[in-house]
């Protein structure tokens, strides 16, 4: 099996492998690697271990070297640089009167390339604009479009829990988040309850999905027929965490009464299901797409 050294370029990003190259590393260490980008500082995020070939993606490059307390000065030099250079790159947008929003820069540490990241509604015709950069930079320029999740990782903010937004505090990377998962949970379906401060739906609906998807399987649906232990019924309500449901049940003397059972003790009778009660009209909204 390959050995590899797991390597982070931001505080909470993604992590990327390369060959250690025979040098031991330990977490926290300052790494020079090469990247798409051109030649990079990173921070070792996983100490030198094996990995089967199928969790390695494309071609697994070495690292170039130990960072030395040369390497980390350059680095926190050009972290330096970036509040200067985005009030510049802010002036020149505002110069050519663009509809962008500049979000992050970042110097390579090799200072061979600048990117620009922004987010736009539309596409931008930004081609002045970059040769107006490279003109003061003197440095090749790169400006990337990004979507609303990703600014939300990159600046941060509190989420609707009150709590520091989870891409921005600890998630490497987005998962697929869907609909689907909000409603498993029993979620109200207003948007605005169930979005992030990125106007998308919330990253945690991913977190106990799976456990709610497998629990749903053997709870019984509202409006269904079961049978109880005081009689057949039909189901009101259901509570997926305490695994128990609300059954309306008639009694020997024909009173209907309501009461709450643990789902091992209803079966199912295979009557014909009722409609179930309609939503109240706040709890309207429309579909997103998945994500």
């Amino acid at each position: 099996m390959p050995s590899i050294v797991g390597v982070k370029f931001k505080e909470v990003g993604k992590v990327y492998y390369f060959s250690p190259e025979n040098i031991q590393f330990e977490v926290g260490n300052g790494v020079i690697v090469e990247t798409a980008r051109g030649v990079e500082f990173g921070t070792v995020s996983i100490a030198n271990r094996e990995v089967d070939e199928k969790d390695i993606v494309g071609e697994l490059k070495p690292v170039i070297r130990k960072a030395t307390d040369a390497d980390v000065e350059k680095y926190h030099e050009n972290l330096a640089r970036k509040p200067k250079a985005m009030k510049d790159a802010n002036e020149r947008i505002l110069k050519h009167n663009l509809d962008m929003k500049l979000v992050d820069v970042d110097f390579t540490f090799d200072n061979s390339k600048v990117i620009f990241y922004f987010t736009s509604e539309g596409r931008v015709d930004f081609r002045e604009l970059v040769k107006d950069l490279a003109s003061l930079f003197k440095v090749r320029i790169e400006l990337r479009q990004i979507g609303i999740r990703d600014e939300c990782k990159l600046k941060g903010g509190l989420g609707p829990c009150g709590r520091p937004c989870c891409c921005n505090s600890y998630m490497g990377d987005f998962e697929r988040v869907s609909i689907k998962m909000a409603k498993n949970q029993g979620l109200s379906l207003n948007p605005t309850k169930i979005s992030g401060l990125c106007g998308r739906l919330m990253c945690c609906l991913k977190f106990e999905d799976e456990y709610y998807a497998e629990t749903l399987k053997f709870m019984p649906k509202i409006g269904s027929e079961v049978s109880t232990p005081d009689g057949n019924g039909v189901v009101e309500s259901s509570d997926i965490l305490r695994r128990t449901a609300k059954v309306r049940v008639t009694n020997a003397n024909g009173d209907v009464e309501v009461k709450e059972y643990s789902v091992d003790a209803i079966k199912k009778t295979g009557g014909k299901e009722q409609p179930a009660k309609e939503e109240p009209a706040d709890e309207e909204y429309t579909e997103e797409p998945e994500m």
